[in-house]
């Protein structure tokens, strides 16, 4: 938790920066699933899919049945947020703090942006004829999908995470130790979004959930990394023995330690070689500037990994 509290101006700067981002994120995605997601009923997996499966479960229910999908999405969040305080720790809390906190308010104002203004005409089918119809479900899937990827793509470039199901996905994969994260998330979604076909009782709802999904993955693939999945990180440090035995411990990835000469000193050095998933790039990123902030750090995108850990290609 220390690091919530920057010494410097640099980490002052790269505070404010990584903040930005993450709010910034969460206010794309918020907006996403105010304009698209819930006005469809589009199950596309995620917190957005649980809310609107409660909302459908608990309809007819006193009290309960006024409550909307909105209302839904924020309580569960909070409620995997204090779950992933004692299941994951408080270095995933600290990712997430930020990005749990805001998105109550950024579906608030989304939701007041988009029902309060010329924008509610556009989420009326009922002001569609014949195949307009079908063709603005089709533009709210493909948009839909496109801001929910983008909103995780910026939290996750500042170091922050969404939360929600990946307090699910991230305890699973934790305690199974065969069953790999992406895996993980993958089992999640999926069972989201089975669920959400009996809930919604609209199978062309749940197709479009479904493509409204595969488009998020896939602005997150290329906003966040391009063509690649997963990261190649060189780490000059003379604290790299901390540094291998925690990325080995809390981020169950192995590494590689070559010997290496400064180029200007001509003194011994020691490079550490980690490859991980593109989840895991905000843990890799606390685990070196807790324990050596001054360490030199490269980080690539790998194209292709294979081997042990990893399957052919890249793991997600």
């Amino acid at each position: 938790m220390k690091k919530l509290f920057p010494k410097d101006k640099k980490d002052w700067l790269r505070f404010f920066k990584n903040t930005g981002l993450i709010l910034l994120g969460t206010f794309i995605l918020a907006f996403g699933i105010a304009m698209f997601i819930f006005p469809f009923d589009l199950v596309t997996g995620g917190i957005s899919g649980i809310g609107i499966i409660l909302e459908k479960c608990f309809e007819d229910v006193p009290f309960l049945g006024t409550i909307g999908a909105d209302v839904f999405s924020s309580i569960v969040n909070w409620i995997l947020f204090v779950l992933g305080i004692f299941l994951l720790g408080t270095s995933f809390a600290a990712k997430t703090l930020i990005s749990t906190m805001f998105y109550p308010i950024a579906l608030y104002l989304s939701e007041l942006i988009v029902y309060h203004s010329p924008i509610s005409r556009l989420l009326d089918l009922t002001v569609y004829e014949g195949e307009y119809q079908a063709i603005a479900l089709l533009i709210a899937t493909v948009f839909g999908g496109a801001c929910m990827g983008a909103g995780c793509a910026f939290t996750f470039l500042g170091g922050g995470s969404t939360g929600g199901v990946d307090v699910i996905a991230l305890t699973l994969s934790k305690y199974v130790k065969r069953l790999k994260s992406s895996v993980a998330f993958f089992v999640c979604d999926t069972l989201i979004i089975i669920i959400g076909i009996f809930a919604v009782d609209n199978f062309l709802l749940s197709l479009l959930g479904i493509i409204s999904a595969f488009i998020c993955a896939i602005s997150i693939d290329k906003l966040f990394l391009g063509e690649s999945s997963a990261f190649i990180a060189h780490v000059v440090s003379d604290k790299y023995a901390e540094i291998n035995r925690a990325v080995i411990e809390k981020m169950a990835r192995t590494t590689t330690i070559l010997e290496a000469t400064g180029g200007y000193s001509g003194e011994g050095k020691k490079l550490v070689i980690i490859t991980f998933a593109m989840r895991q790039y905000p843990a890799f990123t606390e685990i070196v500037t807790s324990i050596d902030k001054n360490a030199f750090v490269t980080v690539h995108r790998a194209h292709e990994i294979n081997g042990e850990g990893w399957t052919y290609g890249i793991e997600g």
